[in-house]
């Protein structure tokens, strides 16, 4: 079954300089602005203590910082009184930018009605006969990257796999040419890691420049979408660009910035979910042969995964009015961080939170958010993650690290850059 690795919590406690013994110190010193390299590595600890002893914090910055998983599903419900619209909290980090643009024009960081509308949009072509209808396209396309990592013997699960899936998966839901597919990754990466806490100038120039160039591809995209449209029924692009029949379409700028929103947000989640989801079986290896000896865990697999390490691990709101939260009171515009990789592994909500359990149920994890914000394209990452890591497992029953993975290093997203494998 696999056990909790202490020795591993113990020795990043050690690292940020507090002894294993006094989490109420850590929990007193966490400032989401200024983390250490240990939380990279393994943010659960901090997690556990900031639950224990301020579950809600108030942060340096006056903002705070939540990691019950009861407080979290709290603020998830009222989305009257916690708004997701980032324009008031982006201001000031972005300035007048193309960033600034793009994150407070699409789906996610907005409120009723552009919610409602672009998410309705999406959703009807993500039915579960459509998603159904994808399957044989995604097992062609993992069996062709499977026949090319056993051909190279050593090989990087994030580069040479699972990134190239939701690249190709998303592509073909807008219908965007093969041979213009190569840019997206870079562009995602660049853009999604200007969401970062603190942004340095240089990702601050790397998110731009994404983000025009980006817009850029998108303008000869859509063009030609409008020229010569295609079946609304599984085309998101044409669904967006023509919107529902009787019903208020998308302004130019809200139809190209979600199309970005699309792209970035099927990439990172699913390909973070096959890549954390392959390490984590690495490291225990008992819950790896109980999959391989029962594919029929899978389902569950697949949650626990996303449960385990969630791809998305920060959400943000904005309190509209005074509101209380896990007995606090913020004041009306406070700004409130939700950890869910910390709600994810609370024990009042998951018993033995940080044993990985394939079969674990009920698993009523928030790696795709929940309420009207839950992730519109869900049961799409659910397929292309069970699909990969279902075949991958019965490619390479014995693989194993060929040298040290690199984590993406960023707090918001969870993931590898690389993890090089050989097929044993």
């Amino acid at each position: 079954m696999g056990r909790s690795d202490p020795s591993l919590m113990e020795r990043n406690l050690v690292a940020d300089g507090v002894q294993p013994a006094d989490p109420a110190k850590l929990a007193a010193s966490f400032d989401l602005r200024s983390l250490p390299p240990s939380f990279y590595e393994n943010p659960y600890p901090t997690y556990h203590a900031l639950r224990a002893h301020d579950p809600v914090r108030r942060m340096p910055d006056g903002s705070y910082f939540l990691t019950r998983y009861a407080d979290i599903v709290a603020v998830y419900r009222d989305a009257r009184t916690f708004s997701s619209d980032k324009q008031v909290e982006f201001r000031p980090k972005y300035g007048d930018s193309p960033l600034y643009q793009h994150h407070t024009t699409s789906l996610v960081f907005n409120d009723p009605p552009l919610h409602t509308r672009v998410r309705r949009l999406i959703a009807g072509a993500l039915t579960g006969r459509a998603i159904a209808e994808m399957e044989a396209a995604v097992e062609q396309l993992v069996a062709a990257l499977l026949d090319a990592a056993e051909r190279k013997g050593r090989f990087d699960v994030i580069g040479d796999f699972a990134a190239a899936i939701p690249v190709e998966v998303i592509g073909n839901l807008l219908a965007v040419p093969q041979e213009a597919r190569g840019p997206l990754r870079e562009w995602s990466l660049a853009i999604l890691g200007a969401l970062e806490p603190v942004l340095t100038p240089e990702a601050a120039a790397r998110g731009n420049r994404a983000v025009e160039e980006f817009l850029a591809y998108l303008r000869g995209l859509v063009a030609d979408r409008r020229a010569h449209p295609g079946d609304p029924a599984r085309d998101v692009l044409t669904r967006l660009i023509h919107g529902e029949e009787g019903g208020e379409r998308l302004s130019g700028a809200e139809l190209l910035h979600n199309c970005i929103f699309i792209l970035n947000a099927g990439h990172e989640t699913t390909t973070n979910l096959i890549g954390n989801a392959l390490f984590a079986l690495l490291e225990w290896p008992g819950e790896q042969r109980r999959l391989i000896d029962d594919p029929a865990l899978m389902r569950t697999a697949v949650e626990e995964f996303l449960r385990f390490e969630s791809s998305n691990q920060l959400g943000n709101r904005r309190c509209v009015d005074e509101c209380e939260i896990g007995g606090v009171r913020l004041a009306a515009g406070s700004l409130v961080t939700m950890c869910i990789g910390a709600a994810n592994r609370d024990p009042a909500q998951f018993p033995d939170p940080d044993r990985l359990d394939i079969a674990r149920e009920p698993n009523r994890h928030l790696a795709f958010g929940f309420g009207v914000h839950q992730c519109a394209g869900l049961n799409v990452a659910r397929m292309e993650g069970r699909i990969a890591i279902a075949r991958f497992l019965a490619r390479f029953p014995r693989y194993r690290l060929a040298g040290a993975p690199v984590r993406g290093g960023r707090a918001r997203f969870r993931g590898f850059l690389s993890i090089p494998v050989e097929a044993a």
